[in-house]
């Protein structure tokens, strides 16, 4: 039982045994569950929410958090939606927008590595101040993103597969091979773990939270474009709750809040939880307010269990 329980936090498969039962109880509750075409739309919704949590994986493996995930999809989207009147090339459009989310980040990540605000209300603060650019920019009104071409970023198929699928897993893949394969991903890893060492050991602690942080507003960014092609408008209010929803995927793949233990296929499982459940719950025709107080008991649950095995460990 102890090796089960030792391969179980090792391997971090946890997660994964959960969203397996979760999928098992919904295919008996509904007949509709478990066909291509729901599984497909279901993972193409979670696509968005795996975006935004992959980003804050890098951030919150550092020990840090961002709040602002969500503003910063919308600003991006208005971005995108506003230039596609005057630019008719969709690509220049997509790399605008994810620049325009990347330069987000980076001033959050500059805002506590340098600034030495506490991230919560570093992001707390830019939250409401990306949002309110995105409604001066927008004049609080929908920009419509008309645009055939556009729309096959968040609304194409790439064989039977949604594109968004696509990026997202090759977003995933990229930052699984950064944060296990290569030194920077070493080092965010021991920041979390002891900043303090770290900086000892001669790592440029700020440079690499700077770093997190521009990883986080970029692929805000990039969900910011694929949430506005596949709706063909941009929304104002775009965006909100969304970095609720991507801190509980970290937390449910098992990326601890204190820093330095996770990871992104940890945070992919964690959002596919999410979106599985959601899923399931309009399926069996609940009430969203329920729906709201299951998601709730789920992560409490999710990380309870987590925060007893890891006092079981010391």
């Amino acid at each position: 039982m102890k090796k089960l329980k030792y391969f179980i936090q090792r391997y971090n498969i946890g997660p994964f045994i959960g969203l397996l039962v979760i999928c098992i109880v919904l295919s008996i509750l509904s007949d509709r569950f478990l066909t291509v075409s729901n599984l497909l739309n279901v993972t193409r919704q979670v696509s968005i929410n795996a975006l935004l949590a992959v980003g804050l994986t890098f951030v919150i493996i550092t020990g840090g958090i961002d709040l602002s995930v969500g503003s910063t999809l919308a600003l991006a989207g208005a971005v995108a939606a506003g230039m596609l009147s005057s630019v008719t090339s969709v690509p220049l459009v997509v790399f605008y927008a994810c620049f325009i989310g990347l330069l987000a980040g980076t001033f959050n990540g500059l805002l506590v590595a340098n600034g030495k605000i506490a991230p919560f209300i570093a992001t707390l603060g830019t939250m409401t101040l990306f949002r309110g650019i995105t409604l001066i920019y927008t004049e609080g009104r929908p920009i419509r993103a008309v645009s055939d071409t556009f729309y096959q970023v968040g609304g194409g198929y790439i064989g039977p597969i949604p594109v968004p699928i696509i990026i997202m897993l090759l977003v995933v893949l990229v930052a699984w091979y950064v944060l296990k394969n290569m030194t920077v991903g070493r080092r965010i890893y021991a920041i979390g773990g002891n900043e303090e060492a770290a900086r000892l050991s001669g790592i440029k602690t700020n440079s690499y939270k700077i770093l997190t942080y521009s990883v986080s507003g970029l692929l805000a960014g990039l969900a910011g474009v694929i949430l506005t092609s596949r709706l063909l408008s941009a929304q104002p209010t775009a965006g909100m709750g969304y970095e609720l929803n991507a801190i509980a995927a970290v937390v449910l793949g098992g990326t601890s809040l204190t820093g330095g233990i996770g990871g992104v296929g940890g945070t992919l499982v964690g959002a596919l939880i999410i979106g599985v459940l959601n899923n399931g719950l309009n399926l069996m025709n609940v009430s969203s307010f329920y729906q709201q107080a299951v998601k709730g008991i789920v992560i409490l649950l999710a990380v309870l269990i987590d925060q007893r095995s890891r006092a079981g460990n010391k």
